[in-house]
């Protein structure tokens, strides 16, 4: 049975919606890092704080789905 390390591995190596995904949810990360830094936010920012906070999740949750189905299945993900 594979590591999640080697899973992801697998994952990063052979499927572009996998590497997209990751990438986006870093990223949005970092932006809510940001966010967090400053000490009062307008209620715009507050807005797009949790619009960001969501849009994570969701990132993280279609993630954890390939992850799963690779982990299941011990399929190839698709490339695209």
């Amino acid at each position: 049975m594979l590591t999640d390390d080697a899973i992801l591995e697998r994952l990063r190596l052979c499927s572009s919606k996998f590497c997209e995904l990751q990438r986006l949810h870093h990223q949005l990360d970092r932006k809510l890092n940001e966010l967090q830094k400053r000490h009062v936010l307008t209620p715009a920012e507050e807005l797009e704080k949790r619009r960001m906070q969501k849009e994570k999740l969701v990132k993280k949750d279609k993630l954890a789905e390939l992850i799963r189905r690779y982990r299941e299945h011990g399929l190839q993900p698709a490339a695209h």
